[in-house]
């Protein structure tokens, strides 16, 4: 079984991905409590897919996080690096227009989509800059971006139970569900090196957004972030 180290080589990290790929949304859902479904309906609401819009589903894996656009009647591409997440995707959902793609080069020209957005994702990206100038790269102007990644509780009380749930209490619990629980320590200790709510938006504004904000969920586990392309 493969687990990617910190460092996030894209070849590491795919192939961790690979493993998991048919008992992935399983597992996530058990390891969050069913909390990723509400996550997903924050992003869906955040993103505001309209009719006849093109929406990039960025880190889309199996295409779950993509269904929700699709019933706007946008047009959505979910784009992965993890070929292994694409196939079971596939099976899944076959009319969907699944795409393999590295989030730091873009295989779309520039100014392709209304919306962008990435969901749990950014956090296994070697480079996070040059992913956010890549999105930006590829929203025409006065589009829009989502991003969903799991951030840090802002009371101090419940970080402390957080974190020792996260190092303690998940490791085991993925041993039960996953395929390959080592995958869900390199998540753990992935999601304690990630930057904080604040950091994350300066890195968006370093990139060329412009009106970025965000909002945490279930106290600071997860934070939407969100900003806008520039006229």
């Amino acid at each position: 079984m493969t687990r990617a180290s910190l460092d996030k080589q894209p070849h590491e990290v795919a192939s961790m991905f690979d493993d998991v790929a048919a008992n992935y949304d399983l597992t996530n859902d058990v390891l969050s409590l069913g909390q990723d479904r509400r996550w997903r309906r924050e992003v869906a609401q955040a993103v505001g897919a309209r009719p006849a819009e093109r929406v990039l589903d960025l880190a889309a894996g199996t295409g779950t996080s993509s269904l929700p656009f699709t019933r706007t009647g946008a047009y959505v591409v979910p784009c992965d690096f993890s070929l292994g997440m694409l196939r079971e995707g596939k099976k899944r959902h076959p009319w969907l227009p699944l795409t393999a793609g590295d989030a730091t080069k873009l295989p779309f020209r520039d100014g392709s989509f209304d919306a962008v957005t990435i969901s749990f994702g950014l956090r296994n990206v070697q480079d996070t800059d040059r992913a956010l100038r890549e999105l930006h790269r590829v929203t025409k102007p006065g589009g829009r971006v989502v991003i969903c990644e799991f951030s840090h509780p802002t009371r101090a009380p419940f970080r402390t139970v957080y974190e020792e749930y996260l190092m303690r209490a998940l490791p085991p619990v993925a041993r039960a569900v996953s395929s390959n629980p080592d995958a869900y320590v390199y998540l753990a200790e992935s999601i304690r090196s990630w930057p904080e709510q604040a950091e994350l938006a300066g890195m968006l504004q370093k990139a060329g957004w412009s009106k970025v904000a965000w909002r945490n969920l279930s106290g600071g586990i997860v934070a939407l972030h969100r900003g806008t392309k520039s006229q």
